[in-house]
């Protein structure tokens, strides 16, 4: 069992489902001395269909019920969607919290292309969202942005892929990996933390002339950055602390790929949010 003293000052981690937990994984690895707790807003799923002022009022209450509970030191919405929506508004709402949210790595994989033509893979509503733009026009300028929508890739991801073969998770990238590859793009960013879960099978698509690159580093960089300004950061531990808490918002049951994923990536069997 987790101490209490530890539990107190938790990191908070969510997403819509399972998509923040790579996120989750190098941030472990990178603050071993810290307790951390992920969320998965398995009723507010998916985020990337909803309209910008639905998401917006979801996500802010979804980390005042976070807040409320778990009183964390810091919380990474580890969302790409989410974040470009409600970060703003979620620091608004909670002054004296690290909140960190999770931003497309345009800037990286422009300094990177040697063709000058990225692509970037993200849900419908974070492509139409206003923030890739001002990315864009402030970090790839001279490059040409193609922006593939893979909005089908994140239920597959949600519901399937803990399930799926090699044979299967390669065909259903393959149309969206080409597309790009074909167009020229040597960058491929992946823009919805749900798609990191393919990564691997993305790479093997794309072949080896492309790269494929993500935000993970960056965010537990500025995370660790926060905690360190704000004299929050844990130290005198190298290794994990027991299982960290899996809480999953919605009605029980619970699919059985929750229950596989908590032991994958290190947590304990999914439980509801406790009511308060």
């Amino acid at each position: 069992m987790i101490p209490t003293s530890r539990l107190l000052r938790p990191i908070a981690v969510f997403d819509s489902g399972i998509g923040g937990l790579p996120y989750l994984l190098a941030a472990r690895a990178s603050l071993p001395a810290e307790s951390f707790i992920y969320v998965a807003d398995r009723a507010g799923f998916p985020y990337g269909t909803k309209s910008r002022e639905k998401l917006r009022d979801i996500v802010i209450r979804l980390v005042s019920q976070i807040v409320g509970i778990y009183a964390p030191k810091a919380i990474v919405i580890a969302c790409n969607t989410a974040s470009q929506v409600a970060l703003e508004d979620v620091r608004k709402a909670n002054p004296g919290l690290a909140v960190i949210g999770t931003v497309p790595a345009v800037k990286p994989a422009a300094e990177r292309s040697r063709s000058g033509v990225i692509g970037v893979m993200a849900t419908a509503g974070a492509l139409e969202d206003p923030y890739l733009d001002i990315l864009v026009a402030r970090h790839a300028k001279g490059i040409h942005v193609l922006r593939e929508s893979a909005q089908e890739l994140v239920s597959f991801v949600e519901r399937r892929s803990a399930f799926a073969g090699e044979k299967e998770r390669r065909e259903i990238v393959a149309p969206y990996v080409r597309h790009l590859v074909d167009q020229g793009a040597d960058e491929i960013v992946l823009a919805c933390t749900h798609f990191l879960h393919l990564r691997e099978d993305i790479t093997a698509v794309a072949g080896p002339t492309v790269e494929v690159i993500d935000s993970r580093a960056g965010v537990v960089k500025r995370l660790r950055q926060q905690l360190s300004e704000k004299g929050l950061l844990e130290s005198g531990m190298d290794s994990p602390v027991s299982p960290g808490p899996f809480v999953l918002t919605g009605d029980e049951p619970f699919e059985a790929e929750y229950g596989l994923l908590a032991e994958t990536f290190g947590l304990a069997n999914p439980e509801p949010v406790p009511r308060h």
